[in-house]
């Protein structure tokens, strides 16, 4: 059977632009002219972080002993690693008597744990969208703005 598949309709692998929505959410749409789409992503996911950690303090994200929930938050970006690095820093090394009065308590921390875990998640189905996204100009607001003119 032939294949009918052609390397010139391949879409085409946009590396930085993922690595760049990795970095923080929302970039990599932002470098291929989708600044809408990517400040509305940016915003999403960072809302959930930010709420996340407001909610469940920042031990919310720990690798060391929440290595499973983990995987979905580094999903979201270096701002998560970031706040690993903050908690292993300044929270884990902490006497126990110390670390539970700055530490997020029972479900509060769960609850922060999990919006992490969906924005991590949220991010990297979002990654999966940059893998066939072409360099575009943000095409809803321009056809917002020439249906606009046109009424």
């Amino acid at each position: 059977m032939a294949n009918n598949y052609n390397n010139a309709n391949k879409p085409p692998l946009n590396i930085a632009a993922i690595i760049l929505g990795w970095i923080l959410p929302g970039l990599g749409h932002i470098s291929l002219g989708q600044k809408r789409r990517g400040f509305l992503i940016m915003g999403g996911v960072l809302f959930l972080v930010v709420c996340g950690v407001l909610i469940g303090g920042i031990d919310a994200v720990d690798h060391k002993n929440d290595g499973l929930w983990f995987i979905p938050q580094v999903w979201g970006g270096l701002i998560v690693v970031g706040i690993d690095v903050l908690n292993q820093a300044l929270i884990a090394p902490l006497p126990v008597v110390e670390k539970v009065t700055r530490v997020g308590l029972s479900h509060a921390n769960e609850i922060g744990t999990l919006f992490i875990a969906m924005a991590g998640l949220m991010n990297f189905v979002v990654l999966l969208d940059l893998i066939g996204a072409v360099k575009s100009e943000d095409l809803e607001r321009r056809r917002t703005t020439q249906d606009r003119r046109a009424s």
